[in-house]
């Protein structure tokens, strides 16, 4: 079984804990990797998210080996069996500590602030990870969330050595894995794309997750804004109907808002990717609405000549449109389209439509090149933003971007590579995303009595 990322992993293994739904629930997810996942499991639970703070303590020179691993509540784990045949000294092994002890501190206040940790006393506590290897971070987990008074402990992994819940030795309750394979060597080789998950994408996941539970009848706090002023946006799942299917979705309105956002994901990825969440965040943050949808049903997802067929995406992106329209509210707003990777191609070819009335395109880490000869036609002012060190899709957006006959701009990331991985490089990528939304979008907006503009129907 290959997955092919984090956010697969994530559905999939939330399908076998569909008899968890209901119940008093908090979903918390290892970072980094293991939170995106957790993020899937959360989101089709209907369960809060957290993140259960643990550090592994990697062999010094093998870091990705496991000797052991530190969490939250003082919890401590070694592995003895590592540590004899490693022959690590204790000496070596209280550096490691100390430094990923630290390391830890740091995480605390970066992902939560001045937030405490979720409730766990009398709750079911459903520990995730993207996988399980010598199972030194997932016994920290089970420990803290005993620690912390859970009523009951399920640890749940895509992907874990045919051994795996020996090596827990009873610290959960329940264990649930997708995947154990007789041959396993790395977490890695079951996933198609395991690039490295970034603090950005793990806190765009828990900042989805806290707004999907906050309460809304919760006092305000001393100095924050009356609701007059700073109400909540209009955050609803919807289901968009297309031409024999119906397209989930999440439509995020702050009041306001001179207009939408429509993102179209990239191959294999889904409108809960953690990075279109981010910017759609960075986006929402700065008065904008946003509409994160799937363009293929999870039957049409499993043909992969689907997933590449950039004129049906783009016809889907076109269909949500016209739905988008049509509801009360965001009528007479303007609407923009962001693509990542291929979906950006899909954005363009949506966008060079001789009925196509958008104010903005923006890809990031796309590829036009797909687009072809609809480049010349698209219209709207289009922001082309590449890594620097992408260097095969840099070239082809500069060749795109040569094709593009509308106001345009090339827009490269320092450091960057395909996925924005690199501490910064995705918060850098949102910001002008942003920037180039709110200008367009906003002076696009016709003035009260004025006509609208030619093709709005």
């Amino acid at each position: 079984m290959i997955f092919a990322d984090r956010t697969d992993a994530g559905r999939r293994l939330a399908a076998r804990l569909h008899h968890l739904k209901g119940q008093d629930l908090v979903v918390v997810g290892l970072p980094r990797g293991g939170v995106p996942v957790a993020a899937q499991v959360a989101e089709a639970l209907g369960a809060p998210l957290d993140v259960c703070l643990v550090r592994k303590l990697g062999v010094p020179f093998q870091p990705e080996l496991a000797m052991g691993a530190i969490g939250e509540e003082g919890v401590r784990v070694i592995n003895e069996e590592v540590l004899r045949a490693t022959g690590v000294t204790d000496r070596a092994l209280a550096a490691v500590e100390e430094h990923e002890r630290g390391v830890l501190e740091q995480r605390a206040r970066h992902y939560r602030g001045e937030r405490p940790p979720a409730r766990y006393e009398g709750r079911t506590v459903l520990v995730v990870d993207d996988g399980l290897a010598t199972g030194s971070t997932a016994l920290a987990a089970c420990r803290i969330a005993r620690a912390r008074g859970a009523s009951r402990i399920v640890l749940a992994v895509p992907v874990a050595p045919q051994d795996w819940s020996a090596r827990l030795g009873g610290a959960a309750d329940e264990g649930v894995c997708l995947h154990t394979p007789r041959l396993f060597h790395a977490i890695g080789q079951f996933y198609a794309d395991f690039g490295q998950t970034s603090d950005e994408e793990v806190i765009a996941c828990l900042e989805r997750g806290r707004a999907a539970h906050a309460t809304s009848d919760a006092p305000p706090t001393e100095g924050s804004a009356s609701p007059e002023h700073a109400p909540p946006p209009h955050d609803r799942e919807v289901r968009i109907p297309a031409a024999g299917a119906a397209l989930d979705g999440r439509l995020t309105l702050p009041r306001g808002a001179p207009g939408i956002v429509l993102f179209a994901h990239g191959s294999g990825s889904s409108r809960k990717s953690p990075r279109n969440r981010f910017v759609a965040t960075g986006l929402n943050r700065a008065g904008l609405g946003t509409l994160l949808f799937d363009l293929l049903t999870e039957a049409e997802a499993v043909n992969r000549d689907n997933v590449f067929d950039t004129a049906l995406l783009a016809r889907r992106l076109i269909q949500a449109t016209e739905w988008l329209r049509e509801q009360p509210g965001t009528q007479d707003m303007e609407f923009g389209y962001f693509g990542a990777s291929t979906g950006a191609a899909a954005a363009l070819w949506a966008a060079a439509e001789p009925t196509a009335d958008v104010a903005a395109v923006v890809s990031r880490g796309g590829r036009p090149d797909l687009a072809g000869a609809r480049l010349p036609e698209v219209k709207a002012p289009t922001l082309l933003i590449v890594g620097g060190r992408d260097h095969v899709v840099l070239d082809l957006n500069r060749q795109a971007a040569a094709r593009l006959s509308c106001e345009h701009q090339l827009a490269v990331v320092p450091g960057a590579t395909h996925l924005f991985e690199e501490p910064g490089t995705l918060e850098s990528a949102a910001e002008l995303a942003t920037d180039w939304f709110s200008r367009h979008l906003a002076s696009a907006v016709p003035s009260a009595g004025a006509h609208r503009r030619p093709g709005r129907s």
